[in-house]
């Protein structure tokens, strides 16, 4: 089998993704908040992948590898492993494709996601809330079935399809001084790199992480992946670590990274559902909650900020526990 993970995808790959999955996601729409740019200083722009299919943005990188594979592959359905997000994503692409999908997740991972990838027809099999049983029950899975891996960022399809994203937010606005994404294993963060480094060189780019899983962090003021096995953050899905094609995106493209505490997270969170009057989830939080803790960073620039998905179990609001 090729590995993926050597081919760095380029600015073409990414407009062939577009072009390949439009029929399957939704251009989703870009808004604007004046209580946050008061509160701010700066000028937002909220790309809303929360409105997405499948509720976040990860059905663009998911779709691309679905709908590119030639039918012998495609006839075996693909497999991943993922805390939701990529599942559900996956599972949707699969099942628009007509082909099974096989996943890998955390026994912990929020039930509303393990309910939408069982709606999408994606086939569970539980693990330990750990990178490394989660990749060891996932070589299980994959040699008993033979079907395609199509890891949740770790993947040249997948971060082209993720890099549509930023293309369309370029289109939306007229462009932008800085762009603010969530950062987990990385695969919008390249993706927004992979696209603006053509596009618009002179964009910023600032991934945002949680301070419980700042492994991104450290990365990047080592020089060097490293890799937390559990982290435990009330952001779920971004508790996975860099791998080298993310790491190569991240290490010449992103200018800095910053981080978020639990409660600023949680505060963020709050804020955007009582101001702006849409859901999001806890990791998609994690942008505003580091725009607000460096104000005088953002001040007087225009900044886009990607809300990544709005899969959220609404039985457990990390309010709720306050």
């Amino acid at each position: 089998m090729k590995d993926m993970t050597l081919t760095i995808p380029t600015f073409q790959d990414m407009l062939d993704a577009h072009a390949r999955i439009e029929p399957y996601i939704h251009r989703t729409p870009v808004l604007t908040s004046s209580y946050f740019n008061e509160l701010t200083g700066a000028d937002l722009f909220f790309k809303c992948e929360n409105f997405q299919k499948a509720g976040a943005f990860k059905v663009r990188g998911a779709s691309n590898a679905v709908f590119g594979l030639s039918d012998d592959i495609a006839a075996k359905g693909v497999a991943t492993h993922s805390s939701g997000n990529h599942a559900l994503s996956l599972s949707y692409a699969a099942g628009r494709r007509g082909i099974p999908c096989h996943v890998v997740m955390p026994r912990t991972a929020p039930e509303a996601k393990k309910a939408a990838v069982r709606g999408y027809g994606g086939i569970i099999t539980e693990c330990e809330p750990s990178t490394t049983s989660r990749e060891a029950v996932f070589a299980e899975v994959q040699e008993k079935t033979g079907a395609e891996f199509v890891h949740p960022y770790n993947d040249p399809r997948v971060i082209a399809g993720q890099g549509t994203c930023s293309r369309e937010f370029m289109e939306q606005t007229g462009g932008v001084d800085m762009m603010v994404a969530p950062i987990g294993g990385g695969g919008m963060i390249s993706g927004t790199c992979l696209t603006l480094s053509t596009l618009a060189p002179e964009v910023e780019i600032i991934a945002s992480e949680p301070e419980q899983a700042d492994d991104a962090y450290r990365s990047f003021k080592a020089g060097r992946i490293i890799a937390d096995d559990a982290p435990q953050t009330i952001a779920d899905g971004l508790k996975v670590p860099l791998k080298e094609l993310t790491w190569h995106f991240v290490s010449n493209h992103v200018t800095d990274i910053l981080t978020a505490s639990e409660q600023e997270i949680i505060d963020a969170m709050k804020l955007t559902w009582q101001r702006m009057k849409i859901v999001m989830e806890p990791s998609c939080a994690v942008p505003l909650a580091t725009i607000l803790k460096n104000k005088e960073r953002f001040q007087g620039k225009r900044v886009g900020v990607i809300i990544t998905g709005g899969n959220v179990d609404l039985a457990k609001l990390p309010w709720m526990a306050e």
